[in-house]
């Protein structure tokens, strides 16, 4: 009887161990984390666009900016390869770094211009830019535009200094149908897209850009700034300027930039000439003055700024970019030591950061925001250039088509 119990404990305690082992192995199994999908594909990504009808590399260009964003910087600079001041066909880039920036910024103005066609220099500045789109475009490069559109009234400025004040108080919005410069509006409209529908490569497909209208609006010195028409104002001139190069015109190889300066520190402020997601494809900000010589707090500042549109492009499956910014040195203004690779740098990329792309302000005879070689923040500038989340055009990948 004594053999039988002991028998019996024996087993019992190897049923007991064998549970307690399983248990013991089931508490410390780790679930596999679920995988989280994109909502945007390449199959559905035109829903999510301004253009349901753009073409297939602007829609490619729109998916793979919003991809390359989650990990990646491209970097781009204004007239890179013509100030209009001086004319190598060299970018400043690639004399320092050995390599071409990966975004092209231009501008319409001259296109635009009342003297266009009639004085020469402006049609030798209109094939130029047109010339250089198709390069950059033929290169890999991202071409994006703005647009200094010369006030109505006599043509002369986009600055409204140079306006009287019955002008400011009324320009703007008189673009509107019903206003009296809107017939003079669809007509600059008109030479954009005449422009924008003939930008094809060598197989006759339509090159994609970028299109940020009537950029730094919260400011006051353009004439479309703030004080010079309403919230609704604006909103209205931004949506009939899409709609009319969109369903008017049918031009469908532009990808819409909203593009205010930097004076909005939440979201309800920076959306509040928001045009709404049907109009906007790319989010943006301008940014000079938190980079203005005020070290790590300008950059935290800056970085912050960035923050609020970087997660209101993900919670809207937009694009986020720094659409203009950088630090003019000139002859009574030096360079600031680590001001790309530390300061421009962290703002960009701290607080887990979904910035598209950066666009760098134009070089002149009298001053620059990229350093060329000779320049004493060139070494900083090279070092930002080769850390490992910035992408020049020799390691961006295939815009215009999808993976």
């Amino acid at each position: 009887m004594k053999k039988a119990l002991h028998f019996f404990s024996l087993v019992l305690l190897v049923i007991v161990l064998s549970c307690k082992t399983d248990e013991t192995e089931e508490a410390i199994v780790t679930p596999t984390p679920p995988v989280i999908t994109d909502v945007v594909t390449p199959q559905n990504v035109k829903t999510f666009m301004v253009d349901k009808n753009a073409t297939t590399e602007t829609a490619a260009l729109f998916y793979n900016l919003r991809n390359s964003g989650k990990t990646k910087i491209i970097i781009g600079q204004q007239d890179a390869f013509n100030s209009f001041y001086e004319t190598s066909g060299f970018s400043d880039i690639k004399k320092s770094t050995g390599n071409d920036p990966a975004i092209l910024g231009s501008d319409f103005m001259f296109i635009t211009d009342k003297e266009n066609p009639s004085n020469n220099w402006f049609v030798q500045q209109e094939n130029k830019i047109i010339q250089d789109t198709k390069d950059a475009y033929n290169k890999g490069i991202i071409n994006t535009f703005c647009w200094h559109l010369r006030e109505p009234y006599n043509e002369n400025s986009f600055y409204a200094s140079d306006m009287t004040d019955s002008q400011k108080s009324d320009a703007f919005k008189s673009l509107l149908p019903g206003g009296k410069f809107n017939d003079w509006y669809k007509k600059k409209l008109d030479k954009v897209a005449s422009i924008v529908s003939n930008l094809k490569d060598n197989n006759g497909k339509l090159i994609p850009i970028i299109f940020r209208p009537f950029h730094e609006f919260d400011g006051n010195w353009f004439w479309w700034g703030a004080n010079y028409c309403t919230a609704e104002e604006y909103i209205s001139v931004y949506r009939f300027t899409v709609n009319y190069l969109r369903d008017t015109k049918n031009v469908h190889n532009i990808l819409y930039a909203f593009s205010p300066d930097n004076s909005y520190t939440t979201s309800s402020s920076y959306l509040s000439r928001y045009p709404g997601d049907d109009y906007v494809d790319i989010l943006g900000m301008d940014n000079y003055e938190d980079f203005d010589n005020k070290g790590t707090s300008g950059a935290s500042l800056a970085n912050s700024k960035l923050k609020l549109i970087s997660d209101l492009a993900i919670s809207k499956n937009k694009i986020a970019a720094l659409t203009e910014t950088g630090y003019r040195v000139t002859s009574t203004t030096p360079a600031i030591n680590n001001w790309f690779s530390t300061y421009l740098y962290d703002a960009i990329t701290n607080n887990n950061l979904q910035i598209a792309y950066v666009m760098f302000w134009n070089n002149t005879s009298t001053g620059y925001y990229v350093p060329t070689p000779g320049n004493s923040n060139v070494a900083d500038f090279q070092n930002f250039t080769l850390k490992s989340k910035i992408i020049l055009q020799n390691n961006i990948s295939k815009m215009y088509s999808f993976p």
